[in-house]
């Protein structure tokens, strides 16, 4: 998703937005006030991240070493591409890093993704469409790739489980993608919004991954029901193309 376009720009800088707040709604104040205040949205501008999320990945990143120099990674859901920003750097993919093996980057969204230097992106694609995925198997060295990442989540409705529902459905969509691009002993990491159909995907998960478990990094909101599923060493299950 945009985040909210780049952050407005850091929300069309911290002056101007304080100068606005009367004019706002309550909830737009609140949400105003939240951004001004997060230090990953101003580490964000500081560090030329796309969008804060990128702190996200980055810890995982560190606490789990998922992303390798010489990996082949797809980013699922990437617009506006922080987190293809922080694969690029990972896996060497701008090849930045001379010495160390060349990765791949691919991003698929069905927004624009603007271009990013080390990456390719699959703007206005549906991920679980078929002619998305062989376009991924075209793209992808060998047609596999090493992790799946998926920050994505449909548009709020403002029914929690609705949304909750809908996003689970689309974390089971990408076992399926899984089925077709990614390798044995491959990882997928997904966001999803904690509620009655978790426990459905967690058992999907574990059983085509060997190891499942549930993360919720420092840089996602405390009273957001935001969390990830981190799944390691894919198991084939035959159904591969």
């Amino acid at each position: 998703m945009w985040c909210f376009s780049l952050q407005r720009r850091y929300l069309h800088s911290s002056l101007c937005l304080m100068k606005n707040l009367k004019s706002k709604t309550p909830a737009e104040q609140r949400w105003l006030q939240r951004q001004l205040k997060d230090p990953y949205v101003k580490a964000s501008q500081q560090q030329n991240y796309r969008c804060r999320s990128a702190f996200k990945l980055l810890e995982i990143d560190d606490k789990f070493r998922l992303l390798q120099p010489g990996y082949s990674v797809v980013d699922c859901g990437a617009a506006p591409g922080a987190w293809s920003q922080v694969a690029v750097q990972r896996v060497n993919s701008a090849g930045t890093a001379p010495e160390s093996p060349h990765g791949t980057v691919i991003g698929v969204d069905l927004l624009n993704i603007p271009p990013l230097d080390g990456a390719h992106f699959l703007s206005s694609h549906d991920v679980t469409d078929p002619a998305t995925h062989a376009k991924l198997l075209e793209l992808l060295p060998d047609g596999r790739a090493h992790v799946i990442l998926s920050d994505m989540a449909p548009n709020a409705s403002g029914f929690r489980e609705m949304d909750h529902e809908k996003l689970i459905v689309m974390c089971l969509s990408l076992i399926d993608l899984a089925e077709k691009i990614l390798q044995p002993g491959g990882s997928l990491l997904c966001k999803y919004w904690d509620g009655t159909l978790t426990h459905k995907l967690q058992e999907r998960l574990s059983s085509v991954f060997s190891s499942v478990r549930t993360l919720k990094p420092n840089a996602s909101r405390k009273d957001s029901a935001e969390r990830y599923f981190f799944a390691r060493m894919y198991r084939k299950t035959g159904k591969q193309s």
